[in-house]
């Protein structure tokens, strides 16, 4: 009362064992998006205009760091924002429900203890990237980020490090001034703070690690399920067939049907197919 704080009763909760605070509820487990605030996601419908799609992935969106697989399940809607113009398909139809049924069952991840190390785990496939951290095994955030067309087009070794350089830049606020682990399952990394720097590609992503404090520790493919989960598609999808298409067929098909010529030709061959002379000038 000497320096005139006051606390107002309605928004006050004491004795609790979990509180909300801005769409999340926090507890001695962790932390959980806030049920009452996923209702909407689960009620919208179909999006019929970009405006919005774009508000039910900014919906989403912030909630992703519950959702371990996240990029993969949006990358169909994603790919509709940078169409021309709007045009709902199936696959951004089978995306739309997998979210919303993803968002419907949310993790809870852990509470960050900053007097313990944190741990990286990263992985990249041919779609994107993806990063969990942890301590003790025990999530504490999700990342996974779809790969532009230029760094689709870079070797597994630069896709790989680009996953590292992107988790460590996203979490930023956790491991600056801390010594953290990084875990890869890509073999040729596993020698990337010891080995002599070669290329100016091993250059450029180096030196955005640099002031960071951490050790890097290979581990396999099937020891990293996490992170390789979160950078590889459930299922194989069905994306073009490629057939060769024999150009001069359509063109002697047109001219047995279009032209006066070709249809005479082909009305003599149908009277006497045995005794007919092919003769272009008749």
């Amino acid at each position: 009362m000497e320096h005139q704080f006051h606390a107002k009763a309605s928004k006050c909760l004491f004795g609790a064992t979990s509180i909300p605070f801005l769409g999340h509820i926090i507890s001695d487990k962790g932390v959980q998006a806030d049920p009452k605030k996923l209702v909407a996601i689960q009620q919208w419908p179909t999006p019929s205009s970009f405006t919005h799609l774009r508000a039910f992935l900014g919906l989403t969106g912030y909630y992703r760091r519950f959702v371990p697989n996240y990029a993969n399940i949006a990358s169909s809607l994603t790919d509709t924002l940078k169409q021309s113009s709007f045009t709902w398909n199936v696959s951004a139809s089978e995306a739309f429900n997998n979210l919303k049924q993803a968002m419907s069952q949310l993790l809870t991840i852990a509470l960050p203890k900053f007097l313990k190390p944190f741990d990286v785990t990263t992985d990249a496939s041919g779609v994107v990237v993806g990063a969990v951290l942890s301590q003790k095994d025990k999530p504490i955030l999700f990342f996974s980020k779809k790969l532009c067309e230029k760094m689709l087009a870079n070797s597994t070794y630069i896709r790989e490090l680009y996953a590292i350089t992107e988790a460590i830049k996203k979490w930023r606020q956790y491991l600056l001034g801390r010594k953290f682990r990084v875990y890869t399952d890509h073999h040729s990394l596993k020698h990337l703070l010891t080995q002599t720097v070669q290329t100016p590609e091993q250059h450029k992503w180096l030196t955005k690690l640099m002031g960071y404090d951490f050790e890097l520790h290979y581990k396999p493919g099937k020891n990293n399920r996490v992170a390789d989960a979160l950078s590889r598609p459930d299922q194989a999808r069905f994306m073009a067939v490629s057939t060769p298409t024999a150009e001069w067929l359509h063109e002697l098909r047109n001219y047995y049907t279009t032209t006066q010529a070709g249809q005479k030709c082909s009305n003599k061959y149908q009277k006497m197919p045995c005794r007919f002379t092919l003769n272009m000038t008749d």
